[in-house]
């Protein structure tokens, strides 16, 4: 299998001093309201990949800055009554907070259409997800429907840092930070699966961003 990763997924491990517990990535339970803990999946998936854009030094922050960081992106990353039901919509929201932040990044998305005979070949997906993590960047997977793939909910957002995949195509797994958690993710059962589709994002330097439908 062909895998690719971000170069230092371990700096996003969350610390947790009081419990001595770590988490992958933050959690959206660890928001203080309950409609932000019902919807706060795609801020969440925001702040991994603020963090991880932001800390230079690759260095592990513990909860307690991590909640801090969680409010910021929500400021920004805001779900509507829908959540933030589009990759489109996520990078729009993103960008304020990138130019909030004076970051110098533009979006790459990557479509997985509603209806299987729409959904651009499964070897392109492999290529844009290889290619974001070849640039050390994570990818923000918005999952609008999770078919046949039972270890991963639908209408959500999770941050993939890892890929394995067969060359030919017959076989594809992600690793994702969802909730705290590390999941390996059957991403070739999903796209197959899938009845709503989905999309995922990730964020390149300006100039060099592509959108494929």
């Amino acid at each position: 299998m062909i895998t690719k990763s971000i170069l230092n997924p371990d700096s996003l491990v969350v610390i947790d001093e009081s419990s001595k517990m770590s988490y992958y990535g933050c959690d959206q339970d660890w928001y203080k309201t309950q409609w932000q803990r019902a919807s706060g999946c795609g801020p969440s998936v925001a702040c991994n990949i603020m963090f991880y854009l932001t800390n230079l030094d690759r260095d592990r922050m513990p909860k307690e800055n991590w909640l801090k960081r969680m409010e910021e992106s929500w400021q920004y990353v805001t779900p509507t009554v829908r959540g933030i039901s589009s990759s489109k919509l996520f990078c729009e929201l993103m960008a304020d907070y990138i130019d909030a932040k004076g970051l110098n990044f533009d979006f790459s998305r990557f479509e997985v259409a509603a209806v299987p005979a729409s959904r651009p070949p499964i070897k392109q997906l492999f290529h844009f997800i290889e290619v974001a993590l070849s640039k050390d960047m994570p990818v923000a997977f918005l999952n609008l429907s999770n078919g046949k793939v039972e270890n991963l909910d639908s209408w959500h957002w999770v941050t993939v840092v890892a890929i394995s995949y067969e060359e030919n195509g017959s076989a594809a797994f992600v690793k994702v930070f969802d909730s705290g958690e590390l999941k390996t993710i059957d991403l070739l059962l999903w796209y197959k699966s899938t009845i709503l589709g989905g999309g995922f994002v990730y964020l390149s330097p300006k100039e060099k961003a592509q959108v494929a439908v």
